[in-house]
């Protein structure tokens, strides 16, 4: 008694059709990849074998044999909280509706690594910013495989950046504060591995240079975007001998902590306590004082992003571009004039 083989649909490989119609694998996928060059019998006897199997062919094996691709990946670095995260939502958001409107595939990948394995056979990859993800980069662009960077303006290699200018936008905000009259502005940071962190940063010492103050650094917490550490922050600068005024804050999530903290301190916003966040999170609006923030266009420079990878898809020689995008200054209830 001879027996067969039985195989699950589920596990069905290109391995198996070449066997049930007697020919190679590589015959099965030219058929498959609709060569010209296939001998009509041939043909006939693969495309009889892919019903009686029910196979499915890989997307992704049928481009890779073409040597075309329409998939892109959207490489992320990993992060705590990354999926309760308005920034990582908006740029998911933004690239995949773009992508939608373009007829392209998109391969999200949470990683670290510096290896591109999981990325080959993509159409391109768009970078969302360079956290413990720079070798993948230059990986990429050392196998030619178009990529673009999103959150982060990369001026040493030859990649195209879209970013936010964020130290324009927080030096917009602390100028807004001083010219309110407040003298005693602290700054909660972001993690300042991040470029935006350090730029936002920045931008607060640039403004507070530019007015002439001086740069007190007991009025600068240094946090991971969490709002544990915002908490703690918040609490320490509140428990200075001469306490801030008002606080910029790096995001807007951790400026509701902040702003929590100081409620719960029995301050009131704006009186005793000007607060300005960053990113125009829809839910600052929503708390008991709507919260004054710098907007951030998060899914225009995701769907910049996508335009520009598309462009290098079609013309691996376009030429490198730097675009850096505006913020703007959104104000709500959470700042107010200095308590004389």
């Amino acid at each position: 008694m001879v027996r067969t083989r039985k195989i699950s649909s589920k596990n069905i490989s290109i391995e198996d059709v070449a066997r049930i119609s007697g020919v190679s694998v590589t015959t099965v996928s030219r058929v498959i990849n609709k060569f010209p060059s296939v001998k009509e019998k041939n043909r006939v006897k693969v495309l009889d074998a892919v019903k009686k199997l029910k196979y499915q062919p890989s997307i992704f094996a049928q481009r890779l044999a073409t040597g075309k691709s329409n998939v892109i990946a959207l490489v992320i670095p990993h992060y705590e909280g990354l999926f309760y995260s308005f920034y990582a939502l908006e740029l998911i958001r933004g690239i995949g509706t773009l992508c939608e409107a373009l007829n392209l595939d998109l391969l999200l990948q949470i990683s670290s690594s510096a290896h591109t394995a999981g990325l080959r056979g993509t159409g391109g990859i768009i970078f969302a910013d360079l956290i413990g993800n720079r070798a993948k980069l230059e990986n990429a662009l050392i196998e030619g495989t178009p990529s673009v960077v999103i959150n982060n303006k990369v001026e040493d290699l030859l990649v195209s950046s879209v970013s936010v200018d964020n130290e324009a936008g927080a030096k917009a905000a602390v100028d807004y504060l001083i010219n309110m009259g407040h003298s005693k502005v602290a700054h909660i940071s972001g993690d300042l591995i991040t470029q935006a962190a350090a730029q936002r940063l920045s931008g607060y010492e640039h403004s507070l240079t530019e007015k002439g103050m001086q740069i007190n650094k007991d009025y600068i917490k240094k946090t991971d975007y969490s709002r544990g550490q915002a908490r703690q922050a918040t609490e320490e600068l509140l428990s200075l001998p001469e306490p801030p005024t008002a606080i910029f804050v790096a995001s807007d999530s951790m400026a509701l902590e902040v702003m929590a903290v100081a409620r719960e301190k029995g301050k009131e916003i704006p009186k005793d306590l000007s607060i300005i966040g960053f990113d125009d999170n829809p839910s600052g609006l929503y708390g008991p004082v709507a919260l004054t923030t710098v907007r951030q266009p998060l899914v225009k420079m995701a769907q910049e992003g996508v335009k520009l990878l598309h462009s290098i898809m079609k013309d691996k020689f376009a030429a490198v571009q730097i675009i850096t995008l505006p913020t703007e200054l959104v104000i709500r209830e959470s700042t107010g004039p200095v308590r004389s």
